[in-house]
């Protein structure tokens, strides 16, 4: 990769790290359901109207939309509302990479080879030291939320491989169209409409910034940067960044919020980090191994046409 192409890969890694540390603080100006919903209606509007018609069948757009943007991001932003640190929430979701690979064996016969199986066993136990160091102070159930959430994405993952878009920013912008009225309906519904209402007269320049950083930082331009990178470059290139997004996740948490990072923190890192490039790097074996290969990023995307080996993004 050429160094302005390393240096945009960063970036992104970047953009999608720190914005566990936005989302944080958003949380303090939103419920989190109205949260999630205002950033996938900002992240859709108005771009729906400048990438064109849809590119694949409405089932999969739905169904990605509604897993993925109502069960992930629903459950990862009430996860870090009951407590789930911001460093420590970019780090277990990158999980994912384990539920992508179950989840592929099952539904689209994959098999995953002994590399594969040994970095989803490394990845385990990197959740298990994890959830030792939140056990011993946080609260348990906002640590599960969030490991929901990565099983959400696991399974977005495989509809996403199933879809198979050739236009991975088309198909992402039309996503974040699905979970909109869903979230306000579960909003209204769980938050109440005094909350939503007394959020939204408060609404400010802080508040607005934050929606915007949410939605077109890391949704528009980062989703856009990634496919770009992937259009000019091998998906094995390219992946192996997402592997910096929970040490920027973490890094920021520590330096913006005081999020503390003790040594077994640091050890789940390095085996959640180790576990998920192990996982990532192998190739499956089955009847769809030619055309997908493992799991990746927490803000990835689809390989340019025609065998789309990258996930849906996230974490954005």
């Amino acid at each position: 990769m050429r160094p302005l192409h390393i240096a945009l890969a960063s970036l992104v890694a970047a953009v999608w790290g720190v914005n566990f540390v936005v989302i944080e603080i958003g949380l303090d100006h939103f419920p989190p359901l109205l949260f999630s919903a205002l950033r996938f209606l900002v992240a859709a509007l108005p771009a729906v109207f400048l990438v064109g018609r849809p590119r694949v069948a409405w089932k999969w757009i739905v169904g990605v939309g509604l897993v993925l943007g109502v069960g992930k991001f629903g459950l990862l932003f009430i996860g870090m509302d009951r407590g789930m640190p911001a460093g420590l929430s970019s780090l277990v979701l990158q999980v994912q990479a384990v539920f992508t690979a179950l989840f592929a064996a099952l539904a689209l016969g994959e098999r995953p080879g002994r590399t594969k199986v040994w970095g989803m066993g490394v990845a385990l136990a990197g959740i298990g030291v994890a959830a030792v160091d939140e056990g011993a102070g946080g609260p348990v159930l906002a640590f599960v939320l969030v490991i929901a959430a990565a099983a959400c994405w696991g399974v977005s993952n495989v509809l996403t491989r199933k879809a198979s878009p050739p236009d991975s920013l088309n198909f992402m912008v039309w996503v974040s169209t699905v979970p909109v009225l869903p979230l306000l309906g579960l909003s209204l519904l769980f938050e109440g409409w005094d909350r939503d209402a007394e959020a939204l007269a408060a609404l400010d320049w802080s508040g607005a910034g934050i929606i915007l950083y949410v939605a077109w930082i890391t949704t528009v331009f980062g989703f856009g940067t990634w496919s770009f990178l992937l259009s000019r470059h091998p998906a094995s290139s390219v992946a192996p960044f997402t592997l910096l997004v929970p040490v920027f996740g973490m890094t920021s948490a520590a330096l913006l919020l005081d999020e503390p990072v003790g040594p077994l923190r640091w050890c789940a890192a390095a085996l959640l980090v180790g576990g998920v490039a192990l996982t990532s790097s192998s190739r499956p074996r089955g009847p769809r191994a030619t055309a997908v290969e493992g799991a990746a990023p927490v803000e990835g995307a689809e390989q340019s046409p025609p065998a789309p080996t990258e996930p849906l993004p996230c974490g954005r």
